[in-house]
């Protein structure tokens, strides 16, 4: 069983690099929304600044992005809430069980996520238009379900991996 578990984390650079990439998207994001919001709040009080219409809806629009997107980047950092209180008092080999099931319900919710999300996104979104931004679709609103399922996914599979391979690990070094 070693030999496949050394083949496989062959892939790991691949999963930094897609980490890196979205915490990227986020970062731009958060960058994003500060300055428009800045720029909003601003231009209330400064006559010489705008405050354009389209600002609520832009901002609101990327909180949603990085919403979904840390949730997925917290999947890979194994951040997200979980009842831990009585792993002590559980046999170790159960509480490795019950993390590949949790890994396997997460990975069915982001694979939900992605399909549902994107007909959402497809059908829904397409139809309408951003209220201050008419020629702006608002398949661009609905887009970050789909867009955080995929990276769900893909993180959820190597915690997935992460956990096989911790519960051979565990029985090889017995």
């Amino acid at each position: 069983m070693p030999e496949i578990f050394k083949t496989i984390d062959k892939i790991k650079p691949a999963y930094d690099i897609v980490y890196k990439i979205v915490l990227f998207i986020c970062k731009i994001l958060l960058i994003g929304d500060v300055l428009i919001t800045t720029m909003s709040v601003a231009g209330r009080y400064i006559s010489f600044i705008p405050d354009p219409a389209w600002s609520e809806e832009v901002v609101l629009t990327f909180m949603c992005y990085m919403a979904v997107l840390s949730a997925a980047l917290a999947i890979r950092r194994g951040s997200h809430i979980r009842m831990t209180a009585l792993d002590s008092y559980l046999p170790k080999n159960l509480i490795k069980v019950l993390d590949i099931l949790a890994d396997v319900s997460i990975l069915i919710l982001a694979f939900i996520m992605l399909t549902v999300g994107w007909k959402y996104a497809h059908g829904i979104g397409a139809k309408g238009f951003y209220t201050s931004m008419p020629k702006l679709s608002r398949f661009w609103m609905y887009f970050p379900v789909p867009l955080a399922g995929g990276a769900m996914l893909v993180f959820e599979l190597e915690a997935l991996y992460n956990d096989i391979k911790r519960l051979f690990e565990k029985e090889e070094n017995r």
